[in-house]
């Protein structure tokens, strides 16, 4: 696999835990998935002029995966399927990858209801978290999180992130400009052993 920019393409895995790139064929499963959690997901989705179940189609996941790709090429994102077992499960993009003297990334991710509570989300921003800072050569990640996400809070948490800030009318989700607390972590804080001892501390979901 020849790489594109440092850290992509990648695949990285934890037990039953995967993250690969996106694939054409993911586009059935992709879709079957989103439809399937309207209600579990669009209160933390960006606003969109489409419907749900037109934004979630398999038209628009090639029109997405196509979109993704570009960004990937560029260097400016790390799209990945969330995959359990060899069942796409979710989705996790890095995206406004930043070099120079920054060298930082920010990360969102969604997973299906049906995995929920297995460590699979945990495990997989663990993974990405671990590549963005040696691999991809950045030297900061950021997660923003609605102060409402109680679940992706716990996820942060228990990984070692710094709450850095709070940030009012901070992104246009779900019909509106919503407050978010901002996470990161930098590479610092994991090669100083306290927070890489948490992050492989993690028990590997079951398979």
């Amino acid at each position: 696999m020849s790489q594109l920019h440092p850290g992509w393409p990648a695949v990285l895995v934890a037990g039953p835990v995967t993250l690969r790139p996106l694939r054409r064929r993911d586009a059935g499963a992709w879709s079957r998935s989103r439809m399937a959690n309207v209600e579990w997901l669009a209160r933390w989705e960006p606003t969109s002029s489409q419907s749900w179940q037109s934004r979630n189609s398999v038209t628009e996941y090639h029109r997405t995966l196509s979109r993704l790709r570009s960004a990937a090429r560029l260097g400016t994102m790390l799209p990945f399927a969330i995959v359990y077992g060899d069942r796409l499960v979710g989705q996790l993009n890095v995206s406004n990858v930043v070099r120079g003297a920054l060298r930082s990334c920010s990360v969102g991710y969604w997973i299906d209801s049906s995995v929920a509570g297995r460590g699979i989300t945990p495990t997989a921003l663990a993974l990405t978290i671990d590549h963005c800072l040696t691999e991809a050569r950045l030297h900061r990640v950021e997660v923003n999180i609605r102060p409402e996400n109680h679940a992706s809070i716990r996820v942060v948490e228990k990984l070692g992130l710094r709450q850095e800030g709070y940030h009012e009318r901070f992104l246009d989700i779900d019909g509106g400009w919503r407050d978010h607390l901002s996470y990161a972590i930098t590479a610092e804080e994991i090669f100083t052993g306290t927070t890489l001892s948490r992050l492989s501390a993690l028990p590997v979901p079951p398979g």
